[in-house]
């Protein structure tokens, strides 16, 4: 995957829509167009394989349209050009994440200091439950 070529593919080929925002921004909610529906064509995205187009249409199969189209809404900030720059940044960061493989993690055992250290602790809490046991009996 490349980043760059795939940030230049996303902000040359996306697509924007305007409409009245809810929440916070008094009287010019109702005047002001600030929404933003940004939509991108996967078959537009640059920078990645086949492999990872598959990968992308699987993790974000709840935000991917019959178009194949990839598309996000946001209405955070009051300005048009805020939410703007907001819904560029999430498509980006929503298509790296989901194209990126975790590792499998590889189990290690415990070292023998550890196992020392435990053993101790266990030693230490049965001695003040055995302490506690002989003061109620007397």
């Amino acid at each position: 995957m490349n980043l760059t070529q795939l940030h230049n593919s996303i902000i040359q080929n996306i697509d924007f829509s305007f409409s009245r925002s809810s929440g916070a921004g008094g009287q010019n909610v109702n005047k002001v167009n600030t929404k933003v529906h940004a939509v991108i064509p996967l078959s537009s995205l640059e920078g990645l394989n086949q492999a990872e187009l598959i990968l992308l249409r699987q993790k974000l199969a709840s935000s991917i349209n019959k178009e194949d189209c990839l598309f996000t809404d946001v209405q955070e900030e009051r300005t048009q050009e805020l939410n703007r720059e907001i819904a560029v940044r999430k498509l980006e960061n929503r298509i790296t994440a989901a194209v990126k493989i975790n590792r499998k993690r590889i189990r290690t055992k415990p070292t023998k200091a550890s196992k020392e250290r435990r053993l101790k602790m266990k030693k230490i809490r049965s001695a003040v439950k055995n302490a506690r046991r002989a003061k109620n009996w007397e």
